[in-house]
């Protein structure tokens, strides 16, 4: 047996909704995205989104429209994709990094008060693996030093905490529709924010800072445009929002199947694994399962279970240890130990909808026989 790390859910619905876009005039921006935007903002209970190629172009983007300028500097973890800082450096802006929390890998609101200078423009915290991080507290730091808070709710779809969703009560929260996410378009991302003037100004600088988009104007009749503000290239397109419009239908239900499989996991690795904790009031999103194994037999672990076609990865290298950020900032091995302690001992394991219970159970299996065997020196 084989078991994947990740299967999507595109099917025949999707493909059908793909292909009348492409039968039609408009492939660009236009009615689907329009559509997608609307479903989007509703089951987020937001009053605006925005279609865009990227979670990293909607976390971009966000960044600029919150006014972040080179010389400022902006809060988040080093326990994160890439992207989430990398945006940062995009906008000239520097990337302060405050450690994590040793249960869940989330940022540690309680540190970040402390990284705070004059220079500190925004806080951008991840809610990692698809549990939303204390928005609670980082909203009050936000709110008495005149911060903007935006999210990276990439795994959070479907998640809450303590009463909110992501975007209800920030500047703004940035998911993505990449590949391996609960509902996908191949790439893709939106912005979700209550603000009509963020999402305006989203809007235009997704279409490089033009005032009125094309199917603005042949809705509208304007025979023109003008340009305001420096903008990128970063909208989403009809083919896109088509393929994402029929799952918008099914999170629910996709999102249940893999709390499922989450809870298989969680009971059948209980005093064997460690795993991040799922805190009280939470709904999580189960985008990913880690569990921690013993960092000096990780990699082991791992190449037994890829020997044994268990589709096994490793989420995430902390940032800070990248070249790239060793180079230009200094940053060394000890800075952030509980993100290095936790990128050390990482195995994210296959979490999707359409794992079968046998597949689950040859998950667990080898998993148990990796750790049982590795942790005896075998």
């Amino acid at each position: 047996m084989k078991v994947e790390f990740f299967k999507h859910n595109l099917g025949v619905t999707e493909e059908r909704a793909a292909l009348r876009v492409f039968r039609s005039l408009f492939l660009t921006t236009g009615k689907n995205v329009q559509e997608f935007e609307e479903g989007l903002a509703k089951y987020l209970g937001v009053k605006h989104s925005v279609g865009l190629m990227s979670c990293t172009s909607a976390l971009h983007l966000a960044l600029l429209a919150a006014g972040v300028k080179p010389g400022d500097e902006v809060i988040t973890t080093p326990m994160s994709f890439v992207a989430t800082a990398n945006v940062i450096l995009m906008t000239g802006a520097t990337p302060v990094f405050v450690d994590v929390e040793p249960e869940t890998g989330n940022i540690d609101a309680a540190l970040i008060e402390k990284a705070i200078t004059k220079k500190t423009k925004a806080i951008l915290p991840v809610h990692l693996f698809g549990q939303m991080v204390d928005m609670k507290k980082i909203l009050a730091i936000a709110k008495k030093h005149k911060l903007v808070v935006i999210e990276d709710a990439a795994h959070a779809l479907e998640s809450r905490r303590d009463g909110m969703r992501p975007g209800t009560n920030s500047f703004a929260a940035c998911f993505s529709f990449y590949a391996t996410k609960g509902i996908t378009s191949g790439e893709g991302g939106a912005l979700a924010t209550n603000s009509a003037e963020v999402s305006r100004l989203i809007r235009q600088l997704r279409s490089h800072g033009i005032t009125a988009e094309l199917a603005q104007r042949e809705r509208t009749g304007v025979k023109t445009y003008d340009v305001d503000v420096t903008g990128w290239k970063a909208n989403m397109n009809n083919i896109q929002a088509a393929l994402l419009i029929p799952q918008l239908k099914n999170v629910e239900l996709v999102w249940k199947k893999r709390a499922a499989v989450a809870a298989r996991y969680r009971t059948a690795f209980t005093g064997f694994l460690d795993m991040p904790k799922t805190l009280p009031k939470v709904k999580h999103g189960h985008h990913l399962f880690p569990v921690w194994v013993d960092p000096k037999k990780r990699d082991k672990v791992l190449e037994y279970l890829i020997e044994h076609s268990v589709g096994a990865v490793i989420n995430y290298p902390p940032i800070h240890l990248f070249t790239l950020y060793r180079k230009r900032f200094g940053f060394k091995k000890g800075d952030f130990p509980i993100a290095e302690k936790i990128a050390a001992r990482t195995i994210s394991l296959p979490l999707y909808s359409k794992l079968k219970d046998k597949e689950v159970g040859y998950v667990i299996k080898h998993v148990l026989q990796a750790v049982q065997k590795k942790y005896a020196g075998d």
